[in-house]
């Protein structure tokens, strides 16, 4: 349910005015040479893991191989395979350009003269399916004294597939979460190399939007990642997801080898490997994808960790928009026959907007089912260990207005969040609300990966359930008691029993 809608706003990487001296960095593969600007130094396309291809598609990430002399850093690198709009347009994950199956690569945006800088690590979002980490544009955090990374990881059918023949190939080793394992692997890249750039291995946030909010949710889950950060935050990231079990991945991989017209679950290895990248992502790309109960590197789902306390006890904010509804898109096919799967219950306490016709309702209902409530839940578990901040985000930006949108579409908060608007908002089009609301979202995001608490220019209480109450980030910001309890109460109630909590 995280796929990424047409109107969806990415904060796209622009360089700002070079400066003449290139900044040099010796990382553990080789030296780097980048770029500078008024904001921040500057290295991209910069590799965290060997290149997933061969006998390495599907298979754990390796670390980089060393390189001789200086690398050039001044050029984004390609996003990992995806569908692209043909007429090069942004896709709905916002990238476009080349691919490559090369493209475990990150970029870093650091303080000039850095020394034991906070460093966020940003996980970009997209369905699973799409995006890239050279979207996004970190200079105004560097700026701020953040060192940001932006990192790519292996999406669809390239990043979570399973299959009989890879488990047998693999040994002991992990299977299916090749995207995570990325995540986890640039994870540990920073905590080799961040020292280099002027950062703080010892103080990572990590942080996601949408499937980048559900994958932080995944590493605040397994064990594997534990010791590699120190803070997270979840933008949109749901977390109310039955578990699929690599059973069940299995068989959608040997029902895609057999759509592929290879031998289904007979498939060996090699024939799987020999697949043209191009005909995957073609073929094999429909479907959800995203981390899964493999048993080896994820255990539970994040919803069994948090319930029974098993999660990553780290400082925490969460939240999710007024208008996540927008992944529906623009209008419904059969709002009638959605609205009939609301169990009557629920339905009682959308009483408002059920007034308003089925598709009000069903919009309602969709973004308090699988964001907000998760969000509040989520937040609640949380709160008996490290401190949880809960957030609202329901600012429209100024530019929507005239024509009538009322609220604040999924990912609509990333732009506040890096405060910069990126190519689908020219500057002419940014108002000074717009700029102010940038300036506060984007001060409370710097404060928690300086010191893990969100002491900025809000009053932001911790969560408590006893109180609930979170931070509004809307038209007029402020603490909301008990936002919207009877809906999400209701949410609650509903989805909790489809979660097999029970099992922990």
């Amino acid at each position: 349910m995280l796929r990424l809608g047409a109107i969806i706003v990415g904060a796209l990487a622009l360089a700002g005015p070079a400066r003449a001296e290139a900044p040099r960095v010796k990382v553990e593969s080789g030296v780097l040479i980048g770029t500078a600007t008024d904001r921040a130094e500057i290295f991209r396309n910069v590799p965290y893991a060997a290149a997933p291809v061969g006998d390495l598609r599907w298979a754990p990430p390796k670390r980089p191989l060393a390189w001789s002399g200086e690398r050039d850093a001044s050029k984004n690198g390609p996003s990992c395979p995806q569908k692209m709009n043909p007429d090069g347009t942004p896709n709905e994950g916002s990238a476009n350009g080349p691919t490559s199956e090369d493209c475990l690569q990150l970029n870093v945006f650091a303080p000039k003269g850095a020394k034991k800088a906070p460093v966020m690590v940003w996980i970009h979002g997209g369905s699973h399916k799409t995006g890239a980490g050279w979207i996004y544009d970190g200079q105004n955090f560097a700026r701020d004294g953040v060192i940001l990374v932006a990192i790519n990881y292996r999406l669809g059918p390239l990043g979570y597939f399973a299959h009989p023949a890879l488990t047998k190939a693999a040994g002991k080793e992990p299977v299916g979460n090749y995207g995570l394992m990325d995540q986890i692997a640039a994870l540990e890249w920073v905590q080799r190399n961040i020292a280099a750039f002027g950062g703080d291995p010892k103080n990572v946030a990590v942080f996601g939007e949408s499937a980048g909010g559900a994958s932080t949710l995944a590493i605040l889950t397994t064990s594997k990642a534990k010791g590699l950060f120190s803070k997270a935050i979840v933008q949109s990231g749901g977390g109310w997801s039955a578990p699929k079990t690599l059973a069940d991945k299995e068989g959608e991989g040997a029902a895609i080898a057999t759509k592929l017209g290879l031998g289904g679950a007979q498939t060996s290895a090699a024939q799987l490997r020999d697949i043209p990248v191009d005909r995957l992502i073609a073929e094999a790309s429909p479907g959800e994808y995203g981390p899964f109960v493999d048993g080896r590197l994820l255990k539970e789902t994040p919803a069994q960790a948090f319930a029974a306390g098993r999660e990553t006890d780290a400082p925490l904010i969460i939240g999710a928009n007024s208008g996540e509804d927008s992944l529906l898109g623009r209008k419904l096919a059969d709002p009638a026959g959605m609205a009939a799967t609301i169990p009557a219950e629920t339905r009682a306490a959308y009483a408002d907007a059920a007034a308003k016709g089925d598709e009000a309702l069903v919009r309602a209902a969709f973004g308090d089912r699988y964001m907000v409530a998760p969000a509040r839940w989520l937040a609640g578990e949380a709160a008996d260990g490290k401190p949880a901040w809960l957030y609202h985000f329901s600012y429209v930006g100024s530019r929507f207005r005239p024509f009538g949108v009322t609220t604040a579409a999924h990912a609509a908060e990333i732009q506040y969040v890096f405060e910069y608007w990126g190519r689908r908002t020219p500057e002419s089009m940014v108002a000074d609300d717009d700029r102010a609301m940038a300036r506060l979202m984007h001060g409370c995001w710097v404060a928690f990966a300086r010191t893990g608490a969100p002491t900025c220019d809000i009053t932001w209480p911790a969560y408590d359930p006893a109180t609930d109450q979170l931070v509004e980030f809307g038209p007029q910001s402020g603490v909301r008691s008990a936002f919207r309890k009877p809906q999400l109460d209701a949410q609650e109630k509903a989805a909790l029993p489809s979660l097999a909590l029970s099992a922990n």
